[in-house]
This record gives C-alpha cells, sequence and structure tokens, in this order.
C-alpha cells in the first residue's frame, strides 16, 4: 500500500510539493496532458487530492512546473556530463566519448523523452514553456559544452577559433544519428548503439578539430 504523503514521519524525508510534481509528470507522461486527471496525480504521490491544489491553482500549473523540474534535472545531468571535459586528462578522445556517451544516454532516457513529448504537444497553446524547457535542456548544455570547448581550445587540445559552433557540431553528431536511430522517439536505442554514435561522433568531431594529437 502506498505510503501517503501527509502521514507520520514520511511528512519529514518528503517535499510534498516534490512529490506532487514528480507525480503529475509521471502520469502526464504515461497519459497524456489531456488525459491526465488531478485525481489520478494525487493517487500517483500518495496525497489527497485537495493537496494537491494546495501546492498548484490548477492542472495547467501542475503541467507547467512538472516539465520545468523535469528539465532541471535533465540540465544538470546534462552539465554533469559535459563537466567531464574540464579535466580531460592526456586522451581527449576518451574524454570526449565518455562525454557524448553520458549525453547520449540522458537525451535517449525515459525522462527526457517524455520531456520533449509533453512540450512538443503544448507548443500551439504554451510556447513559452517549451522555450524555458528548450533554455534549461539543450541551451544550457550548449553554453557548457561551448565553454569546455573553448578552455581546450585555448590550452591547445582542440583546433578551432569558434567553439560555439564546434559545440553545436558535437552535439548536432550525437542528435542527429540519435534521432534517426530511435525513429524519431518511437523506438528504445540499445546501449550497443549509443556506444558506435558516440564512437562515430568523437572519430568526425576530431577529424575536424583536432591537433593531430589526440
Amino acid at each position: 500500500m502506498r505510503a501517503r504523503v501527509e502521514d507520520g514521519p514520511v511528512t519529514g524525508r518528503i517535499d510534498k510539493r516534490r512529490a506532487i510534481l514528480d507525480a503529475a509528470f509521471t502520469v502526464f507522461a504515461r497519459l497524456g496532458y489531456e488525459q491526465a486527471c488531478v485525481r489520478e496525480i494525487a493517487a500517483e504521490a500518495g496525497v489527497a487530492k485537495p493537496t494537491v491544489y494546495n501546492h498548484m491553482t490548477d492542472k495547467e500549473s501542475l503541467l507547467r512546473e512538472a516539465l520545468l523540474l523535469a528539465a532541471d534535472r535533465v540540465g544538470a545531468e546534462c552539465l554533469a556530463a559535459v563537466e567531464r571535459l574540464r579535466n580531460p586528462g592526456p586522451d581527449l578522445a576518451a574524454a570526449l566519448e565518455d562525454t557524448a556517451r553520458r549525453l547520449l544516454r540522458i537525451c535517449a532516457g525515459d525522462t527526457s523523452h517524455a520531456l520533449r513529448r509533453l512540450a512538443a504537444a503544448q507548443a500551439n497553446r504554451l510556447p513559452e514553456l517549451v522555450t524555458q524547457v528548450r533554455e534549461r535542456t539543450a541551451s544550457g548544455t550548449l553554453d557548457a559544452l561551448t565553454d569546455r570547448l573553448g578552455m581546450l581550445a585555448l590550452s591547445g587540445q582542440l583546433h578551432t577559433t569558434d567553439p560555439a559552433t564546434a559545440a553545436e557540431q558535437f552535439l548536432a553528431l550525437l542528435t542527429g544519428p540519435l534521432e534517426n536511430r530511435s525513429g524519431h522517439g518511437t523506438r528504445k536505442v540499445p546501449p550497443a548503439e549509443l556506444r558506435a554514435i558516440a564512437t562515430a561522433a568523437v572519430r568526425t568531431f576530431l577529424a575536424a578539430y583536432g591537433t593531430g594529437h589526440n
């Protein structure tokens, strides 16, 4: 039986608002925004329906906040992956491939897939929400990668005077094949295929931006 968030010691361990937003994201991902209802979200969170309304005014607010929380999590995971390039060590190719694999696992994961699908479904009705999701995920990742590649160029490990373009191309070498192999999100890409995409992307990237000593 699901423990209720209001009950006893659970209250001290769980942030109700976060539990509700996590539940909302789960239900929206499973049913879609139109089909989901607050009663199901409350049940998923293990709270009473009035408790949901104590934290969120309506279903649209639940969608907004749930998607932004998920976007923050995905964005944080991507930033952690890119941070691997702060200290790449003597084998830059290996560091780039490790970063590429991590980014691909995140992008191919259930949370990222549901986030893209839910945001895209609201593109006409809530365009600003789509923009916010993109800023917290793809845009933030691109900015961080640009910074890291710029530092690698300054240290002589990469050959580029335009790290922003290099970062865009690095990510395109990952996301393009991922979209193709996933059938634009209709199938799960196996780990072996993700590794193959990462390896090919790094090989192509270093052919363009490597110094010959990578």
